[in-house]
């Protein structure tokens, strides 16, 4: 029998599926084809609207948007969906839209933190434990690898690619690529070293780290064109999962990565 404690007040669609212990409070809208696992919370003026995928021992706090339609003139009403990792945090007045046909899914991993005021467009994808600091805005089809921390009130242009492990300064405006491992700030938004300090906390070692800042010398300060440097990288340095990882995000980068800072 399914224990959920959900408020009388509350309004949720006879076909949403709802797990076992779910808390649902006063005054949140549950559409039809939404799923909300087990554990999860929902609070006071919450709405998950249809096609939202909430994972596992979430909490969606108050006045929280799920699943919303996108905000993108080429959207025709297609069926899309929102995917919401398992322990996932979206705090107060979070949006968070749908996909489009381009997709058809907006994700955002598991362990993630997605702070107030923050918006989520369509067919973006968060991987795990994503830090999203306060009124964070990501445009259309963002994709933020995982254990990246975004800083308060940054703007992410659409199609952008933040890197796995990089850190953001809060207020910065991205409109180029963020490469894996680094720190990026000023304005405009420039490669301001590697993320040190945050790579070390999650475990990696010391040989890994000084690994990461021999790829990042060779890329920033050996006065080569990019695609020389990537080069250089190859043929000089350890062949490792770090390297490795840098060198194919930049090889894919569509939009060009971040500069030095000056």
């Amino acid at each position: 029998m399914n224990n959920s404690e959900i408020s009388p007040l509350a309004c949720i669609h006879p076909d949403a599926k709802i797990g076992e212990g779910v808390k649902i409070g006063p005054f949140v809208t549950v559409d039809a084809n939404v799923e909300i696992g087990e554990g999860t919370i929902i609070d006071s003026n919450a709405t998950i609207h249809w096609g939202a995928r909430i994972g596992k021992n979430c909490h969606i706090h108050s006045g929280a948007v799920v699943s919303g339609i996108p905000q993108d003139l080429k959207f025709k009403g297609e069926e899309s969906i929102a995917i919401i990792g398992d322990n996932t945090s979206i705090r107060e007045f979070v949006t968070v839209h749908r996909g489009t046909a381009s997709k058809g899914k907006t994700v955002i991993g598991s362990n993630c933190l997605i702070m107030a005021y923050c918006h989520v467009a369509h067919d973006c994808e968060l991987a795990d434990h994503v830090i999203m600091s306060n009124s964070v805005q990501l445009a259309g089809e963002v994709i933020v690898g995982e254990w990246a921390v975004i800083g308060g009130g940054s703007l992410v242009h659409q199609f952008s690619h933040i890197g796995q492990h990089s850190m953001i300064q809060g207020g910065s405006l991205v409109n180029k690529d963020i490469p894996p491992y680094v720190m990026a700030g000023r304005l405009p938004i420039s490669y301001e070293g590697v993320n040190s300090v945050g790579l070390h906390r999650r475990g990696f070692t010391r040989d890994q780290i000084n690994g990461i800042q021999d790829v990042y010398r060779t890329l920033y300060l050996s006065q080569l064109n990019v695609t020389d440097a990537l080069l250089k990288i190859e043929a000089e340095l350890p062949d490792t999962p770090e390297r490795a990882a840098v060198v194919d995000f930049i090889r894919a980068s569509k939009r060009g990565i971040i500069r030095l800072g000056i």
